[in-house]
């Protein structure tokens, strides 16, 4: 389903507590106000139902899985029929027992789930522990067809991989959401703050420049602090920017924000007119790219 019309997204930039029903209602509430803002397609943060569980590994955090569909696209399906919008929520799936993915339901405005997407890219880093509950995504890059027009879903981990921008991208995606969970460790605030948080706006410039698509980043606010360690304060600034890299809306780092922007399919034509990036690609020297590495 292509589609010429212009359309708004909203990003949904909020913190969690310990309370996943209480993220849930939130979650609904900020959903609500983005659509009476106009926001045609909502995209939530990464695992919005709870705190950010992947700081440790603990076997009984696996009870915080749901299966999909299930009680948070229950609720915001009825959602999305009511208010006529398209809702990404990014979930813990518990798709059989022992087998857990990292998940994106695609909500289309008449209630359906549309698509799946699963988080390809695990992290495994001190804090984001993502390999131990997180089996890798079999769904590849997709696309999805909605009434607002044809998106694609990454998350988090993924926003540091040309080559699934790329594929999603070459889908026909004319936006690419990145429902996120990312922050400093306190301890490193300091020295590599600005650094790691500029690093990872503009590795996400650049998959909307060499695509010329949109894209959204979809971050969570606040400090989040298991029962060890410092914990992660989640640096928010959640933007939207056009094909050309241009930043069009950013939120703070520290508060909750419902983030407007709009998608104009014409300014998608006109930077591939004048960067045409895809027709220019050369697929017939690309051999090797499937590769983990070339030893020569």
């Amino acid at each position: 389903m292509q589609t010429s019309k212009k359309f708004t997204v909203g990003l949904i930039q909020m913190a969690a507590s310990t309370d996943t029903n209480e993220n849930l209602q939130r979650a609904v509430s900020f959903v609500e106000q983005a659509a009476r803002d106009g926001a045609e397609v909502i995209c939530l943060p990464e695992l919005f139902r709870s705190e950010y569980f992947c700081q440790r590994e603990d076997a009984q955090l696996f009870d915080l899985a749901e299966p999909i569909p299930g009680p948070s696209t229950d609720a915001l399906s009825k959602i999305a029929r009511a208010k006529k919008v398209v809702i990404l929520a990014s979930l813990f799936e518990r798709r059989a027992a022992g087998l857990y993915h990292n998940t994106v339901a695609i909500i289309d405005s008449t209630g359906k789930i549309a698509g799946l997407y699963r988080k390809m890219h695990i992290p495994d880093d001190p804090a984001y522990y993502e390999k131990f509950y997180f089996t890798p995504g079999d769904l590849g890059f997709r696309a999805f067809d909605t009434e607002a027009g044809r998106i694609g879903a990454l998350i988090c981990w993924d926003q540091w991989y040309p080559e699934g921008a790329r594929l999603t991208a070459l889908r026909g995606a004319s936006v690419l959401f990145y429902p996120t969970a990312i922050g400093w460790h306190p301890y490193e605030k300091g020295s590599h703050g600005p650094s790691q948080r500029d690093a990872w706006q503009t590795i996400q410039r650049s998959h909307a420049i060499a695509n010329g698509v949109y894209v959204a980043a979809v971050n969570r606010v606040g400090h989040e602090k298991p029962t060890e360690g410092a914990g992660i304060e989640f640096w928010g600034t959640s933007f939207l920017c056009d094909p050309f890299g241009v930043v069009t809306a950013q939120a703070a780092t520290d508060s909750e924000e419902v983030l407007l922007g709009e998608i104009d399919p014409s300014r998608i034509e006109e930077v591939r007119r004048n960067w045409p990036f895809l027709r220019d690609r050369r697929i017939d020297a690309y051999t090797g790219i499937d590769r983990r590495f070339l030893d020569e």
